[in-house]
């Protein structure tokens, strides 16, 4: 599946605004605008997540576009489908390269089809930006920009912040059951989680994976209501969390606090079984986020796309913002993932110029420290609220643990 927007005589195509700074650079030293391409998961297990991230590009075309284009020529956006299958992005990134002669590939979503496509990028030495992988070791090559929100260690200091969340409405988790895909990112992360309980004291009565991609959760929620943990834990990708709380439903059990880490939000909010669940975020349609006049106005895109859509649930939430980088506008913390307009280095990426400018060369570093996770977010009457830390919660909005 290919979309396009709109349709000019020479194609650039601009997959992120981090990009822009650094393409816009190349392309003036050329002469002529860099072409950039992306795949996401349109179809199979990620599809509404992907559709999100579609919706996000979309905006952020006609944004460039509205503004005169890049260097003066209109954008077009075009994204192709992978079907939520690593193996389709490799070909499709390869296709993206040899035959559509893009300059910049923006990465897709999901750890698997990232380091599907990156390793496509490496071999022909292309310029990587991706904001979704979980497993940050694994980008070795030295050509990858990582816009990502998660820090590097984030199996452990998510574990961390979400007990210490909890335990500040006095009411700490003594109990937890976790319930995980295989997807490569939500196991490094249920991992981490049973590090962090066991450092705890947490007990722990059930630890289970089940296959990317499941659709029967009947087995997996019988197990989750004998556990009857304080706190269900679920590495939840797509539409995993809705699943199991339908197949939880079936029981007539549901459970007293419930966290999904990746979830597609939008259809976990609509769900009445949901209230309450907690998730990670690093935007939402509320406040603190929607703050700022940039905050408020890409909120505002985001809605009229999303009931154009005919989403459920029209609102920006953390995979519009994987996709848009939150430092940059409306993040409280320090987290800016572009190519840096000097030879100063920032956590996670540096830029150098040589030649007079001729060259540019975007390499990855690991860095020292870096913030983690934004904030955690809270179902409250299907709309995602920001609930801790207490600083930068939606105003009035407080952690709900029954």
């Amino acid at each position: 599946m290919t979309t396009k927007l709109p349709n000019p005589s020479r194609r650039a195509i601009v997959a992120g605004i981090g990009a822009l700074p650094f393409l816009a650079r190349r392309a003036a030293a050329q002469g002529q605008p860099s072409a950039s391409g992306q795949s996401l998961s349109l179809t199979g297990p990620l599809a509404q997540t992907g559709l999100v991230h579609k919706i996000v590009g979309e905006i952020f075309t006609a944004k460039i576009n509205r503004s005169g284009g890049l260097l003066g020529r209109p954008v077009e956006y075009v994204l192709l489908d992978d079907q939520s299958k690593p193996d389709t992005s490799r070909t499709l990134y390869e296709r993206l390269i040899t035959a559509d002669k893009v300059d910049l590939i923006l990465g897709p979503y999901g750890t698997s089809a990232i380091l599907a496509a990156m390793a496509v990028a490496q071999r022909y030495r292309k310029l990587f930006i991706q904001s979704s992988l979980g497993l940050p070791e694994l980008a070795t090559y030295e050509m990858q920009f990582a816009a990502t929100v998660g820090g590097f260690e984030a199996e452990r200091t998510l574990g961390e912040k979400l007990l210490d969340a909890y335990a500040s409405t006095g009411h700490p988790v003594k109990t937890m059951a976790i319930a995980s895909s295989k997807f490569p990112s939500a196991q490094r992360m249920a991992q981490g989680m049973q590090g962090v309980t066991k450092a705890r004291g947490v007990a722990l009565p059930l630890f289970l994976e089940y296959d990317f991609g499941t659709h029967e959760f009947g087995s997996i929620a019988a197990r989750i209501k004998d556990a009857d943990p304080d706190l269900l834990w679920v590495g939840a990708l797509g539409v995993d969390g809705n699943l199991l709380l339908e197949a939880l439903g079936q029981l007539d059990y549901k459970p007293r606090r419930h966290f999904y880490l990746y979830p597609s939000s939008g259809p976990l909010a609509v769900l009445a079984a949901a209230e309450g669940a907690t998730s990670v975020t690093n935007f939402e349609d509320v406040p603190p986020f929607t703050a700022s006049p940039e905050g408020a106005a890409f909120a505002q895109d985001f809605r009229a796309q999303a009931e154009q859509a005919n989403l459920p649930y029209p609102h920006a939430d953390s995979q519009a913002g994987y996709n848009m980088p939150p430092g940059r506008f409306w993040s409280r913390r320090s987290m800016r993932p572009r190519a840096s307009r000097t030879t100063r280095s920032r956590p996670g990426s540096t830029t150098r110029r040589r030649d007079g400018g001729r060259h540019a060369r975007l390499q990855r570093q690991v860095p020292q420290q870096q913030p983690g996770f934004a904030a955690a977010a809270q179902l409250h009457d299907k709309q995602w609220v920001a609930v801790w830390p207490t600083d930068q919660a939606t105003p009035g909005a407080k952690l709900i643990a029954p």
